[in-house]
């Protein structure tokens, strides 16, 4: 142990007598895990920011819609949810609640929408009543779409704030008039704000009453939706997936084998595609920027060659005077290593701060988050790239001969 210990303060005082060598010789370390630690918060960041949203969604939400494989939509074709659909869910899949259908009556992209000169390309759907319940959407102000406003087809919405900012609408837009598609609507409720994904705003929307949406869109036929629900019991989400696939199977004379028209999809499920996606961005980002590392680690080892023979009379009057080999490899290597984990430590903050800043620089990027094993995985690759680069020159002053190192001019 003392042999350790010495060997340690005796690599500080050689770092602190060639500060600014030492600080060159680190400066690749540095780069490498301070570029490492900016990629990995500010993804990290991002996967945060999403998995929140995710949560928002309600673990027990089931969602449906059309799928058309990528052989059938070459050919031309395209699959459809039509209100057949939604009506058998709703006529025999037990245990679930909240059954709303959705569709975009001006597409799936959105329309312009239009108040007191100011215009904003938005995403326009037409819900119903359970929407708010199953998409978990809440007024912040007014009221939500209810019955009334379906038996009625009243020319009402509820939009997002996003959209009153982009509008300049008041702060209480409730009972304004605003111009979507060419159709004038009255304003009764503001939803609560869901913030952003992917630099994206969640609460640029406006929600229709269906049957306005249907009267809109102009008949039936055309209509493609999309069914969400909810199911009572939490455990009882992989059954009841299982009996709505059997469900639209056989409505849609599916044999066994065909290709599924549609997709069922759970916000767990979700969230578990989104973090394998992060997870691979991470890896290969970190991958690419910690080739930077390898560089430092060649940097550490060209340094300690050199150092290495500048100390070679040291290293001869040591062994002169009874060190052993182990006591030389031992110095250089504990020399090398402190060199790495020093850059290593710098590189961490540094990174961190670059991260947090970029973050801050793009808008509606959420901030970066350096995870615990980030930190681990920044020194863990320091004392590697430190005793890996460090063994060469320690064995070379390790072997010297104490005569010839003497002899050493």
């Amino acid at each position: 142990m003392f042999s350790v210990i010495e060997s340690f303060r005796s690599a500080l005082q050689s770092i602190r007598a060639h500060s600014f060598r030492s600080f060159l010789t680190s400066l690749g370390i540095i780069i490498g895990v301070a570029s490492v630690i900016a990629v990995v918060s500010m993804v990290q960041g991002l996967s945060a920011s999403i998995g929140n949203q995710f949560k928002g969604m309600g673990a027990n939400g089931l969602t449906v819609r059309a799928y058309t494989p990528f052989e059938q939509a070459l050919q031309g074709k395209r699959n459809v949810l039509g209100l057949n659909d939604y009506e058998r869910i709703v006529a025999h899949l037990e245990d679930v609640s909240n059954i709303s259908p959705t569709f975009g009556p001006f597409g799936d992209f959105g329309t312009t929408v239009r108040f007191a000169g100011q215009s904003s390309f938005t995403s326009v759907r037409a819900v119903t009543k359970s929407y708010q319940e199953a998409s978990q959407v809440f007024p912040a102000q007014g009221r939500f779409i209810n019955d009334g406003d379906e038996s009625s087809r009243r020319r009402v919405c509820v939009i997002g704030s996003k959209l009153q900012e982009n509008l300049k609408l008041p702060d209480n837009p409730i009972g304004q008039f605003i111009e979507i598609g060419g159709e004038w609507f009255k304003i009764i409720g503001l939803a609560e704000s869901k913030g952003e994904s992917f630099g994206m705003s969640n609460d640029d929307y406006a929600l229709l009453p269906f049957s306005v949406g249907q009267a809109i869109a102009g008949g039936d036929s055309k209509l493609d939706i999309k069914i969400g629900f909810t199911v009572n019991e939490i455990d009882q989400l992989e059954a009841v997936q299982g009996r709505l696939n059997g469900l639209l199977r056989q409505a849609h004379h599916l044999k066994p084998g065909d290709t599924s028209d549609f997709k069922v999809a759970t916000s767990q499920e979700l969230t578990e595609s989104f973090d394998t996606i992060i997870a691979t961005m991470t890896l290969v980002l970190g991958g690419i920027v910690s080739v930077s590392l390898l560089v430092g680690g060649i940097g550490i080892m060209n340094i300690m060659l050199v150092s290495v023979t500048e100390r070679t009379r040291e290293i001869g009057i040591c062994k002169a005077l009874g060190a052993q080999r182990h006591h030389i490899l031992l110095q250089f290597l504990i020399e090398a290593t402190t060199l790495s984990l020093l850059g290593g430590l710098i590189g961490l903050g540094l990174g961190y701060l670059i991260g947090f800043g970029v973050s801050m620089m793009i808008p509606d990027f959420p901030p970066a988050v350096v995870p615990w094993w980030a930190v681990a995985m920044a020194f863990g690759f320091s004392s590697f790239i430190g005793i890996v680069f460090g063994i060469m020159p320690a064995a070379k002053a390790a072997n010297l001969n104490p005569i010839d190192a003497l002899r050493y001019e």
